[in-house]
């Protein structure tokens, strides 16, 4: 498995015309980002479809393996939703390293508005790439 970025993860690559755009960055063992679901991101009218919650989660956890250079994918991901998502409303997302074992990386996150209301929690474990 040999894991290679190309700026067009639906995620968080820049040049994916359709995709999230989502900007990361780290605040100490932290990694968020900002996200304000439209009209087109959404399941059911005014809620975010539950689909982008788990990617915005998988993703957040995903970058906090990124951003300190560990190629991994989601091997398990559970996902615990607390409430409906509006759209329209700025979220943001966190994520963080639980621990960390040779060929795997427990991870978890949370979506929560800016009051800091929790939308959704997740915990994933990702498999590491081995060289």
């Amino acid at each position: 498995m040999v894991l290679e970025g190309d700026d067009m993860c639906f995620a968080c690559g820049a040049k994916n015309p359709i995709g999230l755009q989502l900007d990361f960055e780290t605040e100490e063992e932290v990694v968020k980002a900002e996200f304000i679901p439209q009209e087109v991101h959404q399941g059911f009218d005014g809620i975010m479809h539950g689909g982008l919650t788990s990617t915005l989660l998988d993703e957040v956890m995903a970058n906090t393996l990124y951003l300190k250079e560990v190629k991994a994918v989601t091997a398990k991901l559970e996902l615990k939703f607390r409430q409906p998502v509006p759209i329209g409303e700025k979220l943001i997302v966190k994520g963080w390293i639980e621990k960390e074992k040779r060929k795997t990386v427990y991870t978890a996150a949370e979506l929560l508005n800016t009051a800091g209301e929790k939308y959704a929690e997740a915990e994933a474990v990702f498999m590491k790439q081995v060289d």
